[in-house]
């Protein structure tokens, strides 16, 4: 018996969504147990945003909701039980246990240990009545001796922690909470908060909450036979929280679209209070399959008053953004150089910048250059032996572009011309520099919608994303031998 997923949803007529979710937890390790058991029928647990949707309207709960629905309204679909089938995305989530008491609905996905087509009888599923239990438990410690909202977001925000003892991977334990709260040892909420050693003043202001997400790639393409092409991104996640209070409580969610890359390495701040196990053990080493975790990604915190970096992670996009060639060959006197660029179908055709550095190490000063471009700007830096592809903001429709020309250098001068032990010879590359704004390359993005603020005032949210070239490398195809990262960190 465990439960997929648990949600605290407050019913506002009147309101554009007539509900906000106020509280959802999610286990990821029963998600993989529901894939096995329900083979075929199984259907995966949806974003809040659409759950919230399709519960309102299976519910009869929306402000527009007066015409007959057969489907929902019909006699044979009369429901004397509190379990339900949502329609969402065109499949049927079952059982939804729910109901409303108190403007807040309960609802819990039980875990169903069998193929769900045909239907089996409410009876063979043990999950359906501790899922009842689970949700008529926190019912009880939300509402006893609660007296006003404030009380009742207090307690909200310690639900997370709560339930980590109470239900741990989704199997209830305890249906009382209150024994959980007294292990737990928090603050009575009758009781003033006390200052945390660790943070030095309180907020005093307008509430908001900024998170930013920054994601850089790195890359080295050899277009060699045998020879591997590597590439990585390492995602940042900037938060800036503006609350009242003593100890505010924020949760943040990140998500993937369906096709999104899944996040992995995750390292959190200290200020995040629990976290899913699945979050925890998604590395980089493993072997990529279909199950592995892809959010959405919750983090409960207590921010501190400062900006803070919530977490870093890397992930294994399929290809890199811009795949290259770059070819130079000695010619007497002379180099010559060919450059083909493409950026990928499915990367966002925006930049903020883009431009491609072609440094000459261990040559004299270009003296003399002729070169012809499909697309962009061509700027020369003579003594610096440097030459700089200036391709702009967009790619043209055919999202490929190329460069080739002659380049003729002076005599060396040891004090002026840049000097490198590895670019010898024929050993060249050209680095790639490019930022696009609100686009990450993994398909990471926070739900503006989703972040739960557990502290007094209604906050504005603001969220923002950047994909960004770091040692972006492509190198010369007619070089002796491949060039490492590692080797140019030596």
């Amino acid at each position: 018996m465990a439960q997929r997923a648990v949600w605290l949803i407050s019913h506002e007529p009147g309101t554009p969504l007539c509900g906000t979710v106020r509280f959802s937890r999610r286990y990821p390790t029963v998600e993989k147990r529901a894939r096995v058991f329900n083979g075929a029928s199984y259907v995966p647990i949806p974003e809040d945003g659409p759950f919230l949707k399709a519960l309102l309207f299976e519910l009869r709960l929306l402000d527009d909701d007066k015409d007959f629905v057969e489907s929902r309204d019909s006699c044979s679909r009369i429901n004397k039980t509190s379990i339900y089938g949502l329609l969402i995305g065109g499949e049927e989530l079952w059982p939804v246990v729910a109901f409303l008491k108190n403007d807040i609905i309960y609802a819990c996905v039980p875990l169903v240990e069998q193929t769900l087509s045909p239907r089996p009888p409410l009876i063979s599923v043990s999950g359906v009545s501790q899922g009842f239990e689970f949700l008529f438990g926190i019912q009880d410690f939300l509402y006893s001796g609660q007296k006003n909202d404030s009380e009742l977001n207090t307690k909200l925000s310690q639900l997370p922690d709560l339930l980590l003892q109470a239900c741990p991977f989704g199997t209830l334990l305890d249906a009382n909470l209150k024994n959980s709260l007294d292990n737990t040892n928090f603050a009575s909420v009758t009781q003033p908060q006390k200052q945390p050693a660790w943070k030095t003043g309180t907020y005093k202001g307008k509430p908001q909450v900024s998170i930013s997400i920054t994601e850089k790639v790195k890359s080295m393409q050899y277009d060699k036979q045998g020879i591997a092409d590597t590439w990585q991104v390492v995602g940042t996640v900037t938060c800036k929280c503006d609350l009242e209070g003593i100890m505010p409580n924020v949760t943040i969610s990140l998500n993937l679209p369906t096709n999104g890359s899944p996040l992995q390495d995750i390292l959190v701040h200290p200020c995040v209070t629990s976290l899913d196990s699945a979050i925890l053990t998604s590395s980089s080493i493993d072997a990529m399959d279909d199950s592995a975790f892809s959010g959405p990604y919750k983090f409960p915190l207590t921010p501190p008053l400062e900006s803070f970096n919530l977490c870093y992670y890397t992930s294994q996009v399929p290809v890199p953004p811009i795949l290259g060639f770059y070819q130079m060959k000695e010619e007497e006197v002379q180099l010559r150089i060919t450059i083909n660029l493409k950026l990928h179908e499915s990367v966002k055709n925006n930049f903020e910048f883009c431009e491609a550095h072609i440094p000459f190490y261990n040559r004299g000063p270009i003296t003399h250059l002729e070169y012809k471009t499909s697309f962009g700007q061509l700027e020369v830096f003579r003594e610096k032996s440097l030459l700089i592809w200036i391709i702009g903001q967009k790619f043209p429709k055919s999202m490929e572009i190329s460069l080739s020309g002659t380049v003729t250098f002076g005599a060396k001068s040891h004090e002026r011309q840049p000097f490198d032990p590895i670019c010898i010879g024929e050993t060249a590359y050209l680095k790639l520099h490019f930022r696009i704004l609100d686009y990450t390359l993994t398909g990471c993005y926070a739900d503006q919608h989703s972040v739960q603020v557990f502290a007094s005032g209604k906050p504005k949210i603001s969220a923002y994303r950047k994909l960004i070239s770091s040692d972006y490398y492509i190198w010369n195809s007619k070089a002796p031998a491949p060039v490492t990262y590692g080797s140019l960190l030596l």
